[in-house]
């Protein structure tokens, strides 16, 4: 059985599937314990997931992020699960950490896939202000470009990447899909069969050159799709749930430029947004 895609789209206007080797919204293209159910409009958020969101131990200013993020509904829509092994990638400040470390805390596997340097001394200093929530995670490096193994081949049930896409595509001077296609390889790889690759990414309009992709911090639609299915999975399901309709995807400086990272006009291309 190949590995399952999921997409979200977070700054867009819709993302509708695309034709695949399963079809598209079918359960049973999922055949196993993460699978994802069938996404519909207002997506049913798992009541576990919506305690998890609610917990006043998270702070307040990730909190506030929630009506923009709509974290029940994109995890939800992924499948997860309480006793699921969880990869995710690059959790730069932890704003999903800080739902899915306690999450899968008791019954679950978390690992973050980190930079190794400034990056992880970050994070790790991040997991050592609560050690009673952040206590079972495990940090893997993880270096762009690089073969990276982020669990046993074949044991994790859910991969999450949190608009990194466009970071994996490199710049306009590396060729190509960049460190992409090594990536999703390696997703591939540690995925049990039937496992689930969940992404969420600014989305770049179709018709737009495909130049913009390492420049302005969104990919298309079928730039993300290619590549998983160069890498063996398969599309399962697409939603729209974090599209932002007043987006028109066309900003001097790329996503950062828009809110809250506006007041951060000289961002470098390279760093993340927080939309």
């Amino acid at each position: 059985m190949r590995r399952a895609l999921l997409v979200l789209p977070l700054i867009a206007l819709t993302l509708a599937p695309l034709s695949a080797k399963a079809p598209v919204n079918t359960p049973k293209a999922v055949a196993h314990k993460g699978a994802a159910a069938t996404p519909r409009p207002g997506i049913e958020v798992s009541p576990d997931i919506a305690a998890a969101i609610a917990d006043p131990a998270r702070k307040t200013e990730n909190r506030a992020r929630d009506k923009y993020r709509h974290p029940g509904q994109t995890l939800s829509f992924f499948g997860l699960k309480p006793d699921m092994t969880v990869i995710e990638m690059l959790p730069s400040g932890g704003w999903y950490s800080e739902i899915l470390a306690p999450y899968l805390a008791t019954s679950g596997h978390y690992v973050a896939a980190v930079p190794p340097g400034k990056d992880s001394d970050d994070y790790q200093a991040l997991l050592a202000t609560d050690a009673a929530r952040y206590g079972k995670v495990q940090m893997v490096p993880f270096t762009a470009g690089q073969l990276a193994d982020f669990t046993p081949p074949g044991t994790a049930d859910l991969v999450l990447t949190f608009r990194n896409i466009h970071n994996l595509l490199g710049s306009p001077d590396q060729p190509g899909d960049g460190n992409a296609p090594q990536t999703f390889a390696d997703w591939y790889r540690a995925l049990k069969p039937g496992g689930v690759l969940g992404i969420v990414e600014h989305r770049l309009p179709e018709q737009m050159d495909v130049a913009r992709e390492k420049t302005t911090g969104y990919v298309k639609r079928s730039t993300v799709i290619r590549l998983a299915m160069a890498a063996g999975f398969q599309l399962v399901a697409a939603s729209d749930v974090n599209a932002n309709p007043k987006d028109d995807h066309d900003h001097p400086k790329g996503v950062w430029t828009l809110p809250p990272m506006s007041t951060k006009p000289d961002m470098p291309r390279s760093a993340r947004a927080t939309g």
